[in-house]
């Protein structure tokens, strides 16, 4: 794995309003790097990834993607960097069919690859290949969950940022998208995965970083948090 760093956070401060939500937050993603990032409900994951795709603006930090000082831009200027986010609740546009979904999102990556085409996707989605003409409302939430994954993937990113990956999801549907992300890893896509399932998060992640309260408790190998069960139990419940 290169050390190279597609994304590197420093020092983020993010607030809602009057509310300090994110408290100093370093966090980098280096090329082919799978990242797990946990805390319970409430202690700043979704604001860091919204801080990353310039949904929010920090008031103070740093933070390069690809070298460049992306810091508060908009995000449409950091998804064309090679930054693709799913966010917590999916996104995708109902009332358009499966197939405009993906089509309307495909593009080459940053390198001009086209590792990801329409075809690829529907091959690693089948399900998704049985329900072409269906609008994004008719589908079930793991269907809608696959659909956002696979339109984040036909922009051949190189970076994919998965906000509550598997929230809501029956257990087959939720096995099926760990494998996609272990797929995604395989083809050398870094990624960021936000899911309270620790167990299948460790099982393909190469770092993991906790948060309490907007602050970074634990940051550190797979390894290192299972052997550490205290730490699961104190941060996270468990």
């Amino acid at each position: 794995m290169t050390n190279e760093l597609l994304i590197d956070a420093k020092g983020i401060h993010t607030y809602y309003d009057a509310s300090h939500i994110l408290r100093g937050i370093d966090f980098s993603v280096a090329r082919g790097e799978t990242i797990g990032l946990m805390g319970r409900n409430g202690m700043g994951k979704s604001t860091l990834l919204k801080s990353i795709m310039g949904l929010v603006k920090p008031r103070s930090g740093s933070m390069t993607i690809v070298g460049k000082p992306m810091l508060g831009r908009a995000p449409y200027e950091i998804s064309q960097l090679g930054i693709a986010y799913v966010p917590e609740g999916r996104g995708i546009f109902g009332n358009l069919s499966v197939v405009e979904n993906l089509k309307m999102a495909a593009r080459p990556g940053t390198c001009g690859q086209r590792d990801w085409t329409y075809e690829r996707v529907l091959e690693t989605f089948p399900r998704l290949k049985e329900r072409l003409g269906h609008g994004g409302q008719q589908l079930s939430g793991g269907e809608q969950q696959m659909l956002t994954i696979g339109r984040a993937l036909m922009t051949n990113p190189d970076v994919l940022i998965l906000d509550e990956a598997t929230e809501g999801l029956a257990p087959l549907i939720a096995r099926e998208i760990w494998r996609i992300c272990q797929l995604v890893r395989e083809t050398g896509i870094s990624s960021v995965i936000v899911d309270k399932n620790w167990k299948h998060v460790t099982q393909i992640t190469d770092r993991n970083i906790i948060l309490v309260k907007g602050e970074v408790v634990f940051a550190g190998s797979s390894a290192e948090l299972r052997a550490q069960p205290e730490l699961l139990t104190q941060y996270l419940g468990v």
